[in-house]
């Protein structure tokens, strides 16, 4: 039987209702951008139909709560809050599973979570470390529309692209997130390793007053 559309459009824009996911949306909201927090929403709901696509169905091949943690908080290491001592990939994934232990996860799920935050900018890495490190990466590339990878930049369709950014608009999501990158990147030299995605994005704009990135996104599916 054929779902009804506007049921179909309801799930494809819905949040975990769990607890542990009511208890994450808390933490991150009051720290991060309207931009950066709507980016972390979609990066779910686009992490969900690339499972789709790849045959994984929550349950059986991924724990969607664990899923919904990791895309929502990958991140982290940018918040107004954070102490910003470490490059963010490894400072959000350091706050995720610790805030994730508090919740009462299990330090095994944690540790999953942490792998698949601190490789979210690691192509070709990220992919050989289990199936949520896989679907966190493949939902990050996903929203910015092709630069970080088109692999499944198809399968989203144009209906489902509008409802995912009418309910979590963009909001220049592009140019907000790299200027969090920046500007928690230049705050300490260990932010910023040379040849790191922070120590590139920092480097760029120094010299550039534009990343790469950044103009790459302006061609790509979404733009900013």
């Amino acid at each position: 039987m054929t779902e009804p559309p506007h049921e179909a459009a309801t799930d494809l824009i819905a949040l975990p209702g769990t607890p542990l996911a009511d208890a994450v949306v808390k933490l991150i909201r009051p720290v991060h951008t309207p931009s950066v927090f709507n980016h972390s929403a979609r990066t779910y709901l686009f992490a969900r139909l690339v499972a789709a696509r790849l045959g994984l169905a929550a349950g059986r091949d991924y724990d969607d709560d664990l899923l919904f943690a990791a895309c929502a908080m990958h991140d982290l290491g940018v918040a107004s809050d954070g102490p910003h001592r470490e490059r963010f990939e490894v400072e959000g994934a350091d706050r995720a599973a610790e805030f994730l232990v508090q919740q009462g996860t299990s330090t095994a799920d944690a540790d999953q979570v942490w792998q698949a935050i601190a490789l979210h900018t690691s192509p070709g890495i990220a992919e050989r470390r289990g199936t949520l490190c896989v679907l966190v990466r493949e939902g990050v590339a996903l929203d910015f529309g092709g630069p970080l990878g088109a692999r499944h930049v198809d399968a989203v369709t144009d209906e489902q692209a509008d409802a995912v950014h009418t309910a979590y608009p963009r909001l220049e999501m592009v140019r907000s997130l790299t200027d969090a990158i920046v500007a928690q990147a230049a705050k300490d030299p260990k932010n910023a390793p040379r040849y790191s995605i922070p120590g590139e994005l920092l480097r760029e704009r120094d010299i550039f007053g534009r990343t790469r990135l950044e103009h790459a996104c302006r061609s790509s599916r979404w733009g900013n």
